[in-house]
């Protein structure tokens, strides 16, 4: 009998808002994780991961290079095969993504 390979889902995406949280917006202390610019992470059973994020604005001073960190970071976790950053402004990013962690560290609560 062959046995179907598990991923654990749950510990690859532990791994990877880990490795999220270690990448920060240059403009505001606060990491992209916190700051609700990730919309969406989806894994594959080929360890294929694209991940759906946002920007707090399209002219971002960041726009190019934020998306090939996260993309860069997140493939360095052993397990994943490819990486895909995919961004979009639908929904546009608002100060009420941010978690209350972020609001907290920049006085908006």
């Amino acid at each position: 009998m062959s046995e179907e390979a598990n991923i654990d889902t749950q510990d690859l995406g532990e791994k990877i808002v880990r490795v999220l949280k270690t990448i920060y917006d240059p403009e505001i202390p606060v990491d992209i994780y916190e700051l609700g610019l990730i919309y969406d992470v989806f894994v594959n059973e080929d360890y294929d991961v694209k991940i759906l994020m946002t920007l707090t604005s399209p002219n971002c001073p960041v726009a190019e290079s934020l998306p090939v960190e996260v993309e860069e970071k997140v493939k360095s976790i052993d397990e994943l095969k490819d990486v895909e950053v995919e961004i979009t402004f639908d929904p546009p990013w608002t100060q009420e993504l941010m978690s209350e962690e972020a609001k907290l560290e920049l006085g908006l609560l």
